[in-house]
């Protein structure tokens, strides 16, 4: 498939998990305290219902989004929501779209694992029920829908031995995380070189995607109730903090094969970030960044990728400065926000060159989620890789 000339891949497209989904999926041991999907008139009302009340406490708004949008996104998604945004129904959307492959994150699942107090068992297994689904979901077109699995930090082996998994397994793209700090560890933490050692190891690229929602506390929590300016703060702030902890912490300068991106929060703010960075390793990088030894946008530059929205248009001052090897695409399909049926099309009218929209639209993408090192099943050296890892 060409839309205008151009092969497109979605770095991050959603799939909108059915309400079961957990409840199908997740071992037994846990049946009783698996969260069903909220479900009302409203096809965006897509929240999560816990079986313990206390746990459906949300720190996001309550407000209803009943303003201009919502009739327009009921119509839009009235026949997807009616057929249960089946695999069939994304892959006509992708079709609509002219997208050729996707790889594809979660809705409810953005926000399944941001309790602070998860059980670390009980976290796990809904990373791996979720993953299951998923791996299910793909199966009707293997070559255009990719999976990213979703790992659980509150135990650190589980995110190892989940890692392995989906892509031993399941032959998964990527793995995704939050921002969002969730188990009182920062990134810089030594709790998680495990797990990078893992991605390393296995060649995977990890995938940093933030929500407006949280169960934890994040950065945009202060203008409760106005959820409107939560949204406008909370992915990138926290997708900020997640990249200086990368850059400034020192994990890329461990792990120089590592590559991460960061997803669905623009990438306008991203010169001055670095920046901003690059002034404070000449200030004081001597004291608090020993780590490091070269600039924190160097880093950047050499593993790290960015996502742009399809109408972003002050993103063309980052591609005069950093160029656009390292921006990738979305769709954001089909959350309220995207510009479905028309994101691609949309992205196509930026004033950029078409080698630009070329490398955006499918050649990062593809560099970024180039298929991870094969690892046989059974393989023994899987098991001591793992072993090892942790």
């Amino acid at each position: 498939m060409v839309k205008n000339g151009f092969k497109v891949f979605d770095s991050d497209m959603h799939v909108m998990e059915p309400p079961d989904l957990w409840e199908r999926y997740i071992v037994p041991e846990f049946c009783s305290s698996a969260p069903r999907g909220r479900t009302s008139k409203n096809v965006r009302d897509l929240g999560l219902i816990f079986p313990d009340a206390e746990k459906n406490v949300n720190r996001a708004a309550t407000t209803p989004h009943r303003g201009r949008n919502f009739d327009k996104n009921q119509d839009l998604y009235r026949d997807h929501a009616s057929r249960g945004w089946s695999a069939e129904v994304q892959l006509e959307a992708m079709d609509m779209e002219g997208i050729d492959v996707a790889v594809l994150f979660p809705t409810r699942g953005l926000s399944v694992l941001t309790h602070p107090d998860w059980e670390p068992a009980f976290a796990a297994a809904l990373a791996r029920a979720y993953n299951d689904w998923l791996h299910d979901f793909c199966q009707a077109d293997p070559d255009r829908l990719l999976g990213s699995g979703m790992i659980s930090v509150y135990n650190i082996e589980d995110a190892v031995a989940e890692t392995y998994r989906v892509v031993e397994d399941y032959g998964f793209r990527s793995v995704f995380l939050r921002s969002n700090i969730v188990n009182g560890k920062n990134w810089i933490d030594p709790y998680y070189e495990p797990l990078w050692n893992a991605l390393e190891d296995l060649n995977l690229p990890l995938g940093f995607h933030e929500a407006s929602g949280s169960r934890s506390r994040q950065s945009g929590e202060q203008f409760e109730p106005n959820f409107g300016l939560r949204r406008v703060y909370a992915q990138p702030f926290e997708q900020m903090m997640g990249l200086g902890s990368f850059l400034g912490g020192g994990i890329l300068e461990r792990h120089p094969n590592m590559k991460v991106a960061f997803l669905e929060a623009n990438c306008s703010w991203l010169p001055w970030l670095l920046w901003r960075l690059d002034e404070g390793y000449e200030r004081e990088g001597d004291i608090f960044m020993t780590d490091l030894t070269m600039a924190p946008s160097a880093y950047f530059k050499r593993q790290c990728f960015i996502s742009i929205e399809p109408d972003e248009g002050p993103a063309r001052h980052t591609i005069e400065e950093f160029g656009c090897d390292q921006l990738v695409f979305s769709t954001d399909y089909p959350h309220g926000d995207s510009k479905y049926p028309n994101a691609v099309k949309t992205f196509l009218e930026l004033p950029l060159s078409d080698e630009n929209k070329r490398k955006i639209l499918w050649d990062n993408c593809a560099r970024f989620y180039a298929p991870p090192r094969a690892l046989q099943k059974g393989n023994s050296q899987t098991v001591n890789r793992v072993s090892q890892s942790v």
